[in-house]
């Protein structure tokens, strides 16, 4: 593709992404934020409280671990038994559904934001991520936005989810490429 017109980053800073809710809202969570990280780790329940304090509905026996960095709890539900595991990144900017027993392993991203690359002023677009019951994003995997991982699939360590990973199935590589069904 080529760039015939500049980018219009001075409309992109004016356009206002946030209401003053929301603003309030994510300088709250950053002054929470330190408190988050401290918690220590067998401490899961007290890690959950604090995410529903800022919104986040979550269900029972749900592992977030101290280091998962999420920028509006607001956005997540997660499901009974699931876990998020260390320096996992939950970029919440849209919603973020993750379903029961659904596992995130340690450094998998997933990225509920991105920009409208058609518009030079590249406005802010949040498309949901659904993880569905059953699910595992292996280690250092990422989701991209508007993308459902089906019930029980896996999207192995390090592949790239920028379309959907239908149920029960396999996603492996960059790009992602669909294997057949997992036993």
């Amino acid at each position: 593709m080529i760039l015939t017109s500049r980018v219009d980053v001075s409309a992109n800073r004016r356009n206002r992404k946030y209401d003053r809710r929301t603003q309030v809202r994510r300088v709250a969570w950053a002054l929470c934020w330190p408190i988050f990280r401290c918690i220590p780790r067998p401490c899961w329940a007290l890690r959950v409280w604090l995410l529903r304090m800022f919104g986040a509905r979550i269900g029972q026996g749900v592992h977030v671990y101290p280091s998962v960095r999420i920028t509006m709890p607001w956005n997540l539900r997660i499901g009974d038994q699931a876990a998020i595991g260390d320096h996992a990144i939950l970029y919440a900017l849209g919603e973020i559904q993750i379903g029961a027993r659904a596992t995130v392993s340690q450094y998998a991203h997933l990225c509920a934001g991105s920009h409208d690359i058609r518009d030079l002023a590249r406005p802010l677009m949040t498309p949901p991520i659904s993880v569905g019951p059953d699910a595992w994003i292996c280690a250092d995997a990422f989701v991209g936005p508007g993308v459902r991982i089906g019930k029980g699939a896996i999207l192995g360590a390090r592949a790239v989810a920028m379309k959907d990973l239908p149920e029960g199935k396999v996603g492996v590589g960059n790009p992602m490429v669909v294997q057949a069904k997992h036993d």
